[in-house]
């Protein structure tokens, strides 16, 4: 439940190739910059290199205040909105929003993702159409700094990572003010209460209740 093909629709993102290459997606987290650099030579006239290593779309459109930091690919139709912060190494798809003081680093965005107002999101993969509510951030390092595990129950899978903060499956809610705690893997299609606190797996088609209990959508 917790590994790519689990995850996502590739046909969704420009590192749809890079990502077939793996097996649970926060293994991907490391070559991000390097993949966007790739892709980012190889783009036509369709995009125009505002910046050194910073690739906009011309049909996207990027508020004056907003500040995109390099490597960085901005899809079609996608909005990056007023005093955004892409501190770089973001692949952003399609047809997204980045909002209003938003904070990417080292992301990919699939098509049609939200991140819309004060949001997080940091060493994390976000898939086609998840959204994140105002103020839901990804945590990425943990208090004590030590290496993050995702926990399954009472399965515990060795990332070997420091940073790694979140991953959303296709068609993710994220309620508004959520904390995704390092190591956060959320499966399609299911929904996060506001103001969770969350860690470890969350099922597909399931919903993390407020005080922590997961329900499957079928069972409400």
């Amino acid at each position: 439940m917790y590994t790519i093909k689990d995850l996502y629709d590739l046909d969704h993102t420009m590192a749809k190739e890079y990502l077939e290459g793996f097996t649970y997606p926060w293994e991907a987290l490391k070559g991000i910059k390097e993949l966007i650099l790739s892709i980012g030579s190889t783009l036509g006239d369709d995009y125009d290199e505002v910046s050194e290593h910073v690739w906009v779309h011309k049909s996207a459109k990027v508020f004056p205040s907003a500040y995109l930091g390099e490597p960085c690919i901005i899809g079609p139709g996608t909005e990056v909105r007023h005093c955004a912060f892409i501190r770089g190494a973001a692949l952003v798809g399609a047809d997204c929003v980045v909002g209003n003081s938003v904070e990417l680093k080292n992301v990919i965005l699939f098509d049609h993702v939200q991140t819309p107002h004060y949001n997080y999101v940091g060493d994390s993969i976000l898939g086609y159409y998840s959204h994140m509510g105002a103020g839901s951030i990804t945590s990425n390092v943990k208090s004590d700094k030590k290496l993050v595990v995702v926990h399954n129950g009472t399965e515990q899978i060795e990332t070997g990572m420091k940073k790694f903060g979140a991953m959303l499956g296709d068609h993710v809610e994220v309620g508004c003010n959520s904390v995704l705690n390092p190591g956060t893997v959320v499966g399609r299609n299911s929904n996060i209460y506001p103001t969770s606190c969350v860690r470890g797996v969350v099922p597909e088609n399931s919903i993390w209740k407020d005080n922590g209990t997961v329900i499957q959508k079928g069972d409400i």
